[in-house]
């Protein structure tokens, strides 16, 4: 193994769903620092060819809406036609949005599940595929949240949907690991990112506090004191897909700056 933490990636390539953004985008700028040639997937194509344009080595955009068995295979074909095969993937496209349990609508329910169930679960089946049929001990991780170890109030229907993330990554890993492919998760906590933005105003709003007021009890919740953001999860992520990190699989690892410890 190279001397530092992910340096056996140097030469690898990467796909990243909801790469163009947010903890998509630090994950891409974290690999791409490794040497990974990465392919920025996102459903926003401007985004998408803005983040990959950022990043000082050989990286593409590819537009990909994770809901779609279709698209998603068309975008491992496109990144495989500029790469040659696809050796980590980063299942990380997400939504949200808030509401009380009991005013939860079908819609609600129907668009966090789509995109961050059924999204993880196409983009880490045609990965693990495409690992199966080039022999690649490839190496996957899955973006879920704190959300997915503790039910969040007024985000019930996102917690559920990235518990089922937890429950797919463990299934999945087991299922893998005689392959030597690895499936791992993160699941990060409060952080900085433009739907952390959104969030923190419904939450505002639900509750009767200001914005200032929500992101301040935030900070009081995380004994590390601050609020994280995307770099704390994309260096863990770089760990979990190195050779570093070669006996991990099946783990939902906290990148949470405390605020959950078990």
């Amino acid at each position: 193994m190279n001397g530092r933490i992910g340096g056996d990636l140097v030469g690898k390539t990467a796909l990243v769903t909801g790469g163009a953004t947010g903890i998509g985008r630090a994950i891409a700028t974290a690999l791409n620092a490794h040497d990974v040639r990465v392919a920025i997937a996102d459903i926003d194509p401007a985004a998408a060819a803005a983040t990959a344009a950022s990043l000082s080595r050989d990286a593409i955009a590819i537009t990909m809406d994770v809901t779609k068995r279709a698209s998603v295979e068309a975008g491992f074909a496109e990144a495989v036609a500029a790469f040659g095969q696809i050796d980590r993937v980063v299942a990380n496209a997400g939504v949200s949005n808030m509401r009380p349990a009991l005013d939860l609508t079908d819609a609600d329910w129907d668009f966090n599940f789509d995109v961050n169930a059924r999204g993880v679960f196409l983009t880490d089946q045609v990965a693990c595929r495409h690992f199966l049929e080039r022999g690649i001990q490839g190496a996957i991780c899955n973006t879920a949240s704190l959300a997915a170890k503790v039910g969040a109030p007024l985000l019930a229907h996102y917690s559920a949907s990235k518990f089922a993330v937890v429950g797919w990554t463990q299934a999945l890993a087991r299922e893998m690991a005689r392959h030597g492919i690895r499936v791992n998760a993160v699941c990060p906590g409060f952080v900085r990112t433009g739907m952390q933005s959104r969030e923190v105003i419904w939450e505002a709003e639900l509750r009767g506090m200001t914005p200032q007021a929500v992101l301040d009890e935030y900070v009081s919740l995380t004994p590390l004191g601050r609020i994280e953001e995307p770099e704390d999860i994309a260096g863990l992520v770089v760990f979990l897909l190195s050779d570093a990190a070669r006996f991990m699989t099946g783990q939902a690892v906290n990148v949470t700056g405390g605020v959950y410890m078990t």
